[in-house]
C-alpha cells in the first residue's frame, strides 16, 4: 500500500541498519580490545569461568615466586654452610695436629687459639646468617617452627631448622669445669639495664652492704675446692619502696673485681680469673649472667647472701629482686614471687680443646660427629631445593595451561571476527543505502496528488 503517513519500509531498514550498526561495534571493540568477553552481557557465564582461571592463575604465579623465593633462601643458608664445613676441616686438621707427640704444651697452646676461633666464627655465622631477617641456622628444629614455603596449593613445603651453632654442633670449646646462668625470665635487653634491685625495708638499721658469697666446689674428695670469694653491693636505700639498683654489667664488673683479686695460691698456682659474663640468649632475645669456674675439674657450685636485716612487718620486708636469689638463702627474705629469679641449674662447661694429645684426640671423635651432623642437615636444604625446582616447573605448566584455557574463553578469534566484521560492514552499508531509497518512497504518493 502507498502510504504517507507512515513509512513501513523505512522503519525496517532503520532496524536492520541499527542491529548491523550494534554488531559492527561489537566486532570493532573486540578486534581493539583483543578480548572476546568485555562485559559480563558478552558472555555471563564465560566471565565467571575466566575470572576464576584468572585467579588460579594470579596464585600459580604468585606460588612460583614464593619457590623461588624460597630457593634463594636456602641458597643463603646452604652457602654459609659450606663456610662451617671449611672451619670444621680446619678445626679437625688442627685437633690431628695437636694429637701427635712431637708438639710442645706451648705449641699446642697456639693451635688450640686458632682452633677456639673457628669454632666462634661458626657460632657468629650461624647467627649472622639470615634471610629477609629470618635465621634458620641457629634453631633447633621444632613442630612449629619449620620455614613454610606456600606455592600455590594447598599444603606447602615445610624446611626445618638446624643447629649450627657451637651448642647444636657440641663443638663449645673451653678448659671445662663448671658454669651456671641465671634465668631467662631475669634477663635484660641490654647489659646497662637494670638486672638487680637490693633494699634494707623501711626504717630499719641494718647493714648498707650485702655480701654474695660464691665458691664453685670439686667434688673430688683427693682435690682442693676454688677459693671462696665474697662480693659486696652497697646498700644505700633505707625504705621500703626506695632500692639500689645494679646494671648487669655494673654485676659483671663487680664480680670479676673480686675474681681478679684472688691472688696465687701458697704452691704459686695463680687463682686470678673473670669468673662473670654476660652472655646473650638467643633463643629468648636476652642477656643473663653467667658465673664459671676457674678449674677445670670443678662440678658444682655454691651461693650465699648475708647482710640484710628484715623487719616482721610486712610493708617493710628487705629483699633483692632480679637476678640471682636462692631460695631459703641465709638472711634474705624468701617469698614465693622470688622463686621466679633463682639461677638454672649449673652444667659442666664446655671442654673441648686440643691443649692435650688426649684431649685433641677426644677432638677428633666430636669433630667427626660435627661434621657429619653438618652434612646432614646441608643435605637437607639441597634436596629441599631440588623438589622447589621441581615445585616451579609444574606450577609454570599448570599457569601455562590454565592461561590457555583462559584464553579459548575470553580472547577474540581473529580470524571469524573479521569475517564478522566484514559482513556487518556490508550490511551496514547496504541497510544505509535501502533506508535511503525507504525514505525516499513516500514521495512517489506525491506525484498522484498533482
Amino acid at each position: 500500500m502507498l502510504a504517507i503517513k507512515n513509512n513501513i519500509m523505512a522503519a525496517t531498514a532503520a532496524r536492520h541498519l541499527g542491529s548491523s550498526y550494534d554488531a559492527l561495534s561489537t566486532s570493532v571493540e573486540r578486534l581493539s580490545s583483543g578480548l572476546r568477553i568485555n562485559s559480563a552481557k558478552d558472555d555471563a557465564a564465560g566471565m565467571a569461568v575466566r575470572e576464576l582461571i584468572r585467579a588460579d592463575i594470579a596464585v600459580l604465579q604468585q606460588g612460583s615466586r614464593n619457590a623461588q623465593d624460597g630457593i634463594s633462601m636456602f641458597q643463603t643458608m646452604e652457602a654459609a654452610m659450606a663456610v662451617m664445613d671449611e672451619n670444621l676441616v680446619r678445626m679437625k686438621e688442627l685437633a690431628e695436629q695437636a694429637a701427635t707427640g712431637s708438639y710442645s704444651s706451648a705449641q699446642r697452646a697456639i693451635m688450640d687459639a686458632e682452633f677456639s676461633e673457628m669454632a666462634d666464627e661458626i657460632e657468629r655465622v650461624a647467627n649472622a646468617t639470615k634471610f629477609n631477617n629470618i635465621a634458620m641456622l641457629n634453631e633447633t628444629a621444632t613442630s612449629t617452627n619449620a620455614v613454610k614455603v606456600h606455592v600455590g596449593t594447598s599444603t606447602t613445603i615445610d624446611v626445618a631448622k638446624v643447629n649450627m651453632t657451637k651448642t647444636g654442633l657440641n663443638i663449645d670449646t673451653g678448659d671445662g669445669g663448671w658454669r651456671v646462668d641465671s634465668r631467662t625470665g631475669t634477663g635484660v635487653a641490654t647489659t646497662s639495664t637494670t638486672w638487680l634491685s637490693i633494699n634494707q625495708g623501711c626504717c630499719t638499721t641494718g647493714s648498707t652492704t650485702l655480701t654474695m658469697s660464691l665458691q664453685f666446689i670439686d667434688s673430688d674428695a683427693t682435690a682442693n675446692n676454688e677459693s671462696a670469694f665474697d662480693v659486696y653491693f652497697t646498700v644505700s636505700a633505707m625504705t621500703a619502696t626506695a632500692a639500689d639498683t645494679y646494671s648487669l654489667s655494673n654485676v659483671v664488673n663487680t664480680i670479676n673485681a673480686k675474681s681478679m683479686a684472688l691472688g696465687f695460691s701458697s704452691s704459686g698456682d695463680d687463682l686470678r680469673y673473670s669468673a662473670a659474663e654476660a652472655v646473650y640468649d638467643s633463643t629468648a632475645s636476652v642477656y643473663v649472667l653467667r658465673l664459671k669456674s676457674r678449674d677445670t675439674n670443678a662440678s658444682s657450685w655454691s651461693m650465699s647472701w648475708s647482710g640484710l636485716v628484715v623487719s616482721s612487718a610486712p610493708t617493710d620486708v628487705a629483699g633483692v629482686s632480679g637476678g640471682f636469689i636462692l631460695s631459703g638463702a641465709t638472711g634474705v627474705a624468701v617469698t614465693t614471687t622470688h622463686t621466679a629469679y633463682m639461677a638454672n641449674s649449673g652444667v659442666a662447661q664446655a671442654g673441648l680443646n686440643i691443649q692435650t694429645v688426649d684431649a685433641a684426640i677426644t677432638a677428633l671423635d666430636r669433630l667427626d660427629t660435627a661434621i657429619s651432623s653438618k652434612d646432614t642437615a646441608r643435605a637437607s636444604f639441597g634436596y629441599k631445593m631440588n623438589r622447589l625446582e621441581s615445585t616451579v616447573s609444574i606450577l609454570e605448566i599448570q599457569a601455562e595451561n590454565l592461561s590457555a584455557a583462559e584464553s579459548r574463553i575470553s580472547d577474540v578469534d581473529v580470524a571469524t571476527e573479521m569475517a564478522k566484521l566484514t559482513s556487518t560492514q556490508v550490511l551496514s552499508q547496504a541497510g544505509v543505502s535501502m533506508l535511503a531509497q525507504a525514505n525516499s518512497i513516500p514521495q512517489m504518493a506525491l506525484t498522484l496528488l498533482r
